[in-house]
């Protein structure tokens, strides 16, 4: 009995402790969760959900076990429906999207109105887990149960066409020409990204890797560079502990560098930019740019144009169209930098548009950008044309971009292929950081096909020689239609060409090949080509126009003689009659020395024209080859009849 008084005696003093612990890892989860520590708050959450749920206090903590705790758990108390949140909210933010999604999905079955966007967080980490289908009936479900209109309601919507894209991505035809791996020689323990490449061809980067005696502990940002034989060193520009050192940009010339630190006050992360000059092989100690740092903002992710004269960066300043944008500024020799400028909604989104960088070669743009229809998170996309002709934004699509983050690209890639030599930096493979990839595509010739018919009867045309050529005449290709009328070549890239075909019995005709909607394609069909027949008899050369009674051109005529001059460039072999030809009004002899001199004006324009004179016969018919009634059968004037004989032809002497 008296043990059991003990006992008694002891128990409420063992709840008021187990109490105690839970009010404690609550609190302390909430600090950690307010500070954006993460990693701190997810423990203690978990803690405190363990004592929530078990009566053993001892209970040991996992971290990097998924939870026990199930969707199927009654409705949740107020605090523990928000601990469950805050602890699903941290994994998103820790990018561990497994261990988010059991407690998104036991938060979303709590109570809507306290945490409505708790079922669009579950879709996001669905679709980052690859449950493509689960993910795009949680955001319908998502839409049809929240009312405002706002950024998670158009989130949604794209959300859901991101999710389409993705599938559609994931079935392409050509993902066999891209090899895509994680680089062993660069990556170590922690987070390594934002690689750039130094006028020496060294690959400089930012790294979270531990340094001397500081393994197992969090580690400060430094920015590394690759050595001649491809090891990795820490550089000697100046980086002090309390400050982490992100994204840099070097100029052309190697002489200055640009940077970013970031320091964490009361909560609050700040980023800005710094610049430091190499001076005698050492670099100064870094100072801040002034004109690219605003009080109160962020300026990140500097990125030097290759030409030296300008500089990107992100930042959320005001004039931002939404969250993080893309500016540019001036730049001159002597680091000077100018007032920054957006680079528009061309480029900026009401999202955030990180790590701009630019391929000379290609004279392409790549941005990443959270705001899109894309794979999910940031993905990269690009611009070709330059800063100055900025044009709607296109994905690169899998495997260039997944569905985590895809952040920091730089490419040595030729003008044709930017993806042939990439390295750029990925959280695809990871549990939480950004790791660095090489990229390498390798890109399919083109093939292009085309059919040649008869423009009267429709019907295909064997034994046609296409001359495939370029925009200032260069000839690409020379091919044969097959006994179907096709003919096929094939291109390193799609271009802007002519396709000429050439046959006897026909004249010569030519198609303008375009370019497709997507570049990306390796087959295309080109316009079919239509050739017409050459005819026995003459061909009337319509809207030719004399002063009267002279053999004189007026203007109006100019137009179709041009046309006759285009048949005549496009048929280089062929020789012509070009004959004239008068009504009965007047004599005789009159009306013929009339036409010839009609025919010869005719004959002297066609030279003007650049056509060689060996290939034109003027000849002059009078009135001597009526095509209809001069007078009528009462014998009263005909101006019908009249004005179809007063006509110009040309005749196919030779094809």
């Amino acid at each position: 009995m008296k043990r059991l008084t003990i006992l008694f005696a002891l128990l409420p003093c063992f709840l008021f402790t187990k109490a105690q612990f839970v009010n404690d890892y609550l609190a302390a989860a909430d600090k950690y969760f307010a500070k954006g520590d993460y990693y701190s708050a997810a423990q203690y959450y978990e803690k405190f959900l363990a004592l929530e749920k078990s009566k053993n206090a001892q209970q040991v903590f996992k971290p990097y076990e998924v939870s026990a705790v199930s969707n199927k758990s009654k409705v949740l108390s107020g605090s523990k429906q928000k601990a469950v949140y805050n602890l699903a909210e941290a994994y998103r933010e820790l990018h561990y999207h497994e261990k988010a999604l059991p407690f998104y999905e036991l938060a979303a079955s709590g109570d809507k109105a306290a945490f409505p966007l708790a079922k669009f967080h579950q879709g996001t980490t669905l679709r980052a887990l690859g449950k493509y289908g689960e993910a795009e009936a949680v955001f319908i479900e998502f839409k049809n149960d929240y009312t405002p209109v706002d950024a998670y309601s158009e989130s949604a919507t794209r959300e859901i066409e991101s999710i389409r894209f993705i599938q559609q991505q994931l079935l392409r035809s050509d993902l066999n020409n891209y090899t895509l791996q994680k680089s062993a020689a660069l990556n170590a323990e922690g987070g390594t990204y934002a690689p750039f490449y130094m006028n020496d061809g060294s690959l400089w980067f930012t790294s979270t890797r531990p340094q001397g005696d500081e393994k197992g502990k969090i580690n400060n940002n430094r920015i590394y560079a690759t050595n001649s034989d491809g090891s990795v060193k820490l550089t000697d520009i100046p980086q002090p502990k309390d400050e982490q050192q992100g994204v840099a940009a070097a100029t052309p010339d190697g002489k200055r560098l640009f940077l970013t630190r970031w320091t964490v006050s009361k909560d609050k992360k700040t980023a800005t930019i710094y610049t430091t000059a190499n001076n005698n092989g050492k670099w100064d100690e870094p100072i801040i740019v002034s004109a690219l740092n605003v009080a109160g903002s962020n300026a990140q992710q500097p990125f030097v144009m290759p030409d030296g004269k300008i500089i990107l960066f992100s930042s959320d300043r005001a004039g931002a169209v939404g969250g993080f944008d893309i500016w540019k500024a001036s730049l001159d020799d002597m680091g000077n930098v100018g007032t920054p400028v957006n680079l528009g909604p061309m480029v900026n989104t009401v999202s955030d548009e990180q790590a701009a960088s630019f391929h000379a070669a290609s004279n392409t743009l790549v941005f990443s950008s959270n705001g899109r229809v894309g794979m999910g998170g940031f993905d990269f996309y690009y611009i070709k044309g330059g800063l100055d002709q900025l044009s709607e934004p296109k994905n690169f699509g899998y495997p260039v971009n997944s569905v985590k983050d895809d952040l920091y690209f730089a490419s040595k890639g030729s003008a044709n292929n930017i993806l042939e030599n990439v390295v750029m930096s990925s959280d695809r493979e990871a549990a939480c950081c950004l790791e660095l990839f090489t990229l390498s595509k390798v890109k399919p010739l083109k093939q292009i096909t085309g059919l040649v018919l008869a423009c009267d009867s429709k019907q295909p045309l064997p034994g046609v020689k296409v001359s495939i050529t370029g925009a200032t005449g260069k000839l690409i290709a020379e091919k044969t239609t097959d006994g179907s009328g096709r003919y096929s070549y094939s291109m390193e890239e799609f271009a802007a060409l002519k396709a000429t075909g050439a046959v006897s019995g026909y004249f010569n005709s030519s198609v303008n090949v375009g370019l497709p909607t997507d570049a990306e394609m390796v087959n295309f069909t080109n316009p079919d080509l239509c050739l017409t027949p050459v005819p026995v008899a003459a061909i009337k050369v319509d809207n030719v126009y004399y002063d009267y009674n002279k053999a004189s051109l007026q203007v109006n005529s100019f137009e179709s003689l041009d046309q006759l001059v285009n048949l005549l460039n496009e048929n280089p072999t062929m020789s012509i009659e070009l004959g004239a030809h008068t009504d009965s009004k007047g004599d005789d002899a009159y009306n013929q020395k009339l036409s010839e001199a009609r025919a010869k004006t005719v004959i002297d324009y066609l030279i003007g024209k650049g056509i060689d004179a060996s290939r034109l016969v003027a000849k002059g018919y009078g009135e001597l080859q009526p095509v209809a009634e001069n007078t009528n059968a009462d014998g009263t004037d005909n101006p019908e009849g009249r004005q179809q004989n007063r006509r110009t032809e040309f005749k196919v002497l030779k094809n």
